[in-house]
C-alpha cells in the first residue's frame, strides 16, 4: 500500500513545440491542442476520482495554464497553486528560439540527442546578443527569485536542472507531501524527467531514453522514505500515450523530405 500519491506531469503542447522549437524559458501559451491536453487530463483524472490539496507549478504560463485548466475540468479551481523558477523548464541557452530538425540536419541527430536528453552536457550559453536574452532576464517574475538575476542560469543540464530543483522539492513539495496532502505538480518536460531520475534512481545512462510526453499525467506512488514503489504509471490510453512518446523522439530528428 502506498503511503504517498504524486501526479506529476509535463505541460500541454505550447505553441513553440508545435513549432519544433527549443522553448525554455521563453514565455509561450498553449496551443489550441495543448488546451485540449490539459482539458482532457483534467477529464481523465476527475474519472479516476482524484482530488488534490495543493499544486505547485514553474513560474512559466504554459505550466500555469495548464493547471488551472485541469483544476477547471475538475471543478477544483479554489485548490492553491504555488510556482518557482525551480520547477522551470531546462535553460537551453544559446539554443532557445532553434528548430530542432533544423539543428539535427545541421549537427546531426546525435548531437541533437545529446544537447536534449543527456544528463550532464550543457549547450552553449546564451549570451547577450541573443534575441530573447533581453525577454527572458528584464523579466518582472525573475526579479523576485530567491536567488539575484546574477545567478540565475544561462544554459544547463539536466544535472543542473536537478540540482535548482531538489532545494525546492525537499524544502517545499516533501513537507506538505508528508502532511497528507494529495499534490499535482505541472512542470515541464525536463524538469519532470530530473524529478523522476531522482526520485526512481535511474542511472545517468538511462535517463536519456526516458521520454515525458505533453499534457500526460504520471502517477507516482511512494512509500514512507518516498520511495517508489514501482516504476512511474502513464495514467491514460495506452497507445494513444506511445504515440506521443514518439511524437516527442522524433522531434530532434531530421525530416524524411530532408534525409
Amino acid at each position: 500500500m502506498a503511503k504517498y500519491r504524486l501526479v506529476l506531469l509535463r505541460h500541454g503542447e505550447g505553441a513553440w513545440t508545435k513549432e519544433n522549437r527549443f522553448c525554455s524559458w521563453v514565455d509561450q501559451k498553449l496551443s489550441s491542442d495543448g488546451i485540449k491536453e490539459a482539458q482532457n487530463c483534467g477529464k481523465h483524472l476527475k474519472a479516476l476520482g482524484f482530488e488534490f490539496d495543493l499544486v505547485f507549478t514553474s513560474v512559466l504560463r504554459r505550466s500555469i495554464q495548464t493547471a488551472w485548466l485541469i483544476l477547471e475540468e475538475m471543478g477544483q479551481e479554489w485548490v492553491p497553486i504555488q510556482s518557482s523558477w525551480r520547477l522551470n523548464e531546462r535553460h537551453y541557452g544559446a539554443l532557445i528560439g532553434l528548430n530542432r530538425a533544423e539543428m539535427a540536419l545541421n549537427h546531426g541527430e546525435e548531437q541533437v540527442k545529446i544537447w536534449r536528453r543527456s544528463y550532464d552536457v550543457t549547450p552553449p550559453p546564451i549570451s547577450e546578443c541573443h534575441p530573447y536574452y533581453e525577454e527572458i532576464y528584464n523579466d518582472r517574475r525573475y526579479k523576485c527569485t530567491d536567488v539575484s538575476q546574477d545567478n540565475l542560469p544561462k544554459a544547463e543540464s539536466l544535472k543542473d536542472v536537478l540540482d535548482r530543483l531538489l532545494p525546492y522539492w525537499n524544502e517545499k513539495i516533501v513537507p506538505e507531501l508528508k502532511s497528507g496532502k494529495m499534490i499535482l505538480i505541472s512542470a515541464h518536460g525536463n524538469s519532470s524527467r530530473a524529478l523522476l531520475k531522482h526520485l526512481e534512481g535511474i542511472s545517468d545512462e538511462d535517463i536519456i531514453n526516458v521520454t515525458v510526453p505533453t499534457g500526460v499525467p504520471i502517477l507516482l506512488e511512494l512509500d514512507e522514505n518516498l520511495h517508489p514503489l514501482g516504476p512511474h504509471q502513464f495514467l491514460g490510453d495506452q497507445e494513444a500515450i506511445q504515440a506521443a512518446i514518439k511524437k516527442v523522439e522524433d522531434q530532434g530528428k531530421v525530416k524524411s523530405a530532408e534525409k
